[in-house]
């Protein structure tokens, strides 16, 4: 598994498709950090905001580094889909944890301020569950499962949309929360409540990945 998961990120880093979403995250999380950027609770809700579109977007660019033949021959290779599927998701997933890390260290280095004990877990939370919600929607519109590119995006779009701007969706309701509040603390049961919301999503998102995928093949 060790083997698959480096061959899937050599081959990422290969094709270079995670250049774009990783660059506007920088360029987002550079622009909400400026010296006006307000309590940092409002920062990191912002930030968790622009990874959820941009962990979906890598999401979709590392399940497509392969095409479909290269990728029928892994999955032959690694004797079966699900290591393939998971190598792709950890893969994703290692990306968007090293976009959380920029997330919430940039804010710190472009604008030092005040930090409280609960301002980097609360901001940590967030951008978790927005990386767990943004692999759901990456796989559900990878190719996977929406063959017509136009399509996918267009269903990614929409999904993302919904996410971040419900009333109740987890992000939105965390955001908000985030937003009116200069204490990280205030935030934080609910921050840890929402994660494994997220995290269900995700492995429900796998699972109906997998079985579409292996149906159309």
């Amino acid at each position: 598994m060790i083997a698959l998961i480096r061959y899937t990120l050599a081959t990422t880093i290969h094709g270079q498709r995670y250049l774009a979403p990783v660059l506007l995250f920088c360029a987002g999380v550079g622009i909400s950090s400026g010296s006006d950027s307000g309590p940092l609770p409002g920062v990191y809700a912002l930030n968790s905001g622009i990874l959820l579109v941009c962990a979906t977007w890598l999401t979709m660019a590392v399940i497509s580094v392969e095409d479909p033949t290269h990728r029928a021959i892994t999955v032959v290779a690694a004797r079966g889909p699900v290591k393939v599927l998971a190598a792709t998701i950890a893969v994703s997933a290692l990306f968007a944890v090293g976009l959380t890390i920029i997330g919430l260290g940039l804010p710190l280095l472009m604008n030092p301020r005040p930090i409280t004990a609960a301002d980097l877990p609360a901001g940590a939370l967030a951008h978790l569950l927005c990386a767990s919600l943004g692999l759901a929607v990456g796989l559900l519109c990878s190719r996977l499962v929406i063959r017509r590119q136009g399509y996918a995006l267009l269903t990614a779009l929409a999904l993302v949309t919904a996410a971040l701007l419900t009333t109740g969706s987890p992000p939105n309701t965390l955001f908000k929360g985030m937003a009116n509040t200069n204490k990280a603390a205030d935030v934080l049961p609910t921050a840890a409540a929402l994660l494994p919301i997220g995290l269900a999503v995700l492995a429900v998102a796998a699972v109906i990945t997998h079985v579409i995928s292996i149906r159309r093949d």
